[in-house]
C-alpha cells in the first residue's frame, strides 16, 4: 500500500459537504456523455453571447479555480498554507488574443510575479507561450519557414515579452515555469527559453522549461540541453507532464503526412518520464526539478531517487505538483512528509477559464482511471467519516 491511501491527511481541508460537493462533481464528469453536452452547450452560449457564469461558477469553476483575481486566490492560498502546501497562480490566458490582450496579459503575469516575490507561499510564477503570440508566428518560426515583416515583428515582440518576464523573475528571485505547446509550435519556444537560461540561470534556475514526455524525442532534448547548460555554464529548470495534445498530434501527423510525434504508447511515455526523473536527480547540482504529476508512481519514484542520493526532502530544486482541485491523495500525503509541493491555481474571469475547464472536464473523462480514482478515494473518506 503506497503512502498515498492516507484519506484523512489527503482531505483533512474538506469539511464534510466539501467532500459531498467534490464527490458530486466527479460523478458528472465520469459521464463522457453529459462532459460532452456540457462541452457543447458552453460553447454554443459563448459564442450566442449567453452567460455561464451562474452554471460554471458553483461546479467546475469552483473546484479547479482559485478565483477572477489575485487578491480572490489569497484565502485559497493561505488555507493550503496551513497544511505546508504551496500554490502557483496560472493566468488562464491563452491564444487568439489581440495585441492590446498580449499587453494586458503581459502586466497582469508581471503582478503574478510580484506577488510570489511577496508571498512565501507561492514559490514560481508561469505563463503561457500562446498567450504572447498567435499560432501562425510560433509554427512559422518553429519551422523557419519565410515569414512577411509583420509576422517577422510579431516573433521578435514574443521574445522581447518572455524576455520582460524572465528579467522580472531574475529580479524579484521568483523561478518562472514556461508552459509547454504543440510540437508544431514548441521549437521556437524551446530556442527562446534556451536563450533566456543562458542569460538569467547562471547562479541557480530561475527560467524553466516544459518538456511533455509523450513526445518521444524529450528524452534526447533533455540531454542535449543539460550538454548545453554544462558547456554554457548555466543551470537547468525543467518542469515534467506526461502532456497535453496527444489525440490532435496524432491526427495532425496523419493528415500532413509525417511521423507522429508522440510516444507508440502509455509504457513508452511513462518509460521516458521516470528516465528523465532519473536522469535529472542523477545531475541535481545541474538540474532543478519540477515534477508535475498525477501518476502515484512517478511521484514515489521521485521520492526514492531523493532518498537514494540523500536530497532532503525540502531541497528547493525538487518540487511536486498537482492540479488545484485533483490528486489531493498525492499532493496533501507528500507535503505531511515534508516535501516540496505547490498546487497549480488557474485563476481569471470565466470566460478566459473555460477552456481549461472543459480540458479538465474531459480529461478527467477520458484519461483511464483518473475519475474513477478521485471517487474511490472520495468514498473511502465519507465512509471513514461515517464510521469515526
Amino acid at each position: 500500500m503506497s503512502s498515498f491511501e492516507n484519506t484523512k491527511i489527503a482531505f483533512r481541508s474538506k469539511s464534510n459537504y466539501e467532500l459531498k460537493k467534490a464527490y458530486f462533481l466527479f460523478r458528472m464528469m465520469s459521464n463522457s456523455t453529459l462532459v460532452s453536452l456540457g462541452d457543447f452547450a458552453t460553447k454554443l452560449a459563448l459564442g450566442l453571447h449567453l452567460p455561464v457564469s451562474w452554471a460554471v461558477k458553483p461546479t467546475l469553476y469552483g473546484h479547479f479555480v482559485g478565483g477572477e483575481t489575485i487578491d480572490d486566490c489569497k484565502k485559497n492560498v493561505k488555507a493550503l498554507s496551513e497544511y505546508n502546501l504551496k500554490s502557483i497562480l496560472d493566468y488562464s490566458m491563452e491564444g487568439g488574443q489581440s495585441e492590446k490582450e498580449m499587453e494586458n496579459t503581459l502586466a497582469e503575469t508581471l503582478r503574478t510575479i510580484e506577488n510570489a516575490a511577496s508571498n512565501p507561499n507561492v514559490p514560481f510564477a508561469v505563463f503561457k507561450p500562446t498567450a504572447f503570440a498567435s499560432a501562425v508566428v510560433l509554427e512559422k518560426a518553429s519551422a523557419k519557414t519565410p515569414m512577411n515583416a509583420e509576422e517577422k515583428r510579431q516573433a521578435e515582440t514574443f521574445k522581447k515579452h518572455v524576455n520582460i518576464l524572465c528579467q522580472a523573475a531574475y529580479k524579484a528571485d521568483v523561478p518562472i515555469l514556461i508552459d509547454a505547446e504543440d510540437t508544431y509550435y514548441q521549437q521556437f519556444i524551446d530556442d527562446v527559453i534556451t536563450e533566456m537560461m543562458e542569460k538569467y540561470n547562471h547562479e541557480k534556475a530561475i527560467v524553466f522549461n516544459t518538456l511533455q514526455m509523450y513526445r518521444h524525442d524529450r528524452m534526447d532534448f533533455l540531454k542535449e540541453a543539460y550538454k548545453k547548460a554544462i558547456a554554457g555554464n548555466y543551470f537547468l529548470g525543467i518542469k515534467y507532464v506526461r502532456g497535453a495534445y496527444m489525440e490532435k498530434e496524432r491526427e495532425r501527423a496523419a493528415e500532413k503526412g509525417y511521423p507522429s510525434p508522440i510516444q507508440p504508447d502509455k509504457d513508452a511515455t511513462d518509460h521516458d518520464y521516470n528516465e528523465a526523473l532519473k536522469f535529472s536527480i542523477e545531475h541535481i547540482d545541474k538540474i532543478s526539478v519540477f515534477n508535475g504529476t498525477h501518476n502515484e508512481y512517478s511521484s514515489t519514484f521521485m521520492t526514492e531517487l531523493m532518498k537514494k542520493h540523500g536530497i532532503a526532502p525540502d531541497d528547493p530544486r525538487c518540487y511536486f505538483s498537482q492540479l488545484y482541485g485533483m490528486s489531493d491523495h498525492i499532493s496533501f500525503n507528500l507535503a505531511e512528509q515534508g516535501y516540496n509541493v505547490a498546487k497549480y491555481m488557474p485563476y481569471g474571469k470565466v470566460k478566459h477559464v473555460l477552456p481549461y475547464l472543459l480540458r479538465r472536464a474531459q480529461e478527467n473523462t477520458s484519461v483511464k482511471g483518473q475519475t474513477s480514482r478521485e471517487l474511490s478515494l472520495l468514498i473511502t473518506e465519507m465512509k471513514r467519516r461515517k464510521s469515526s
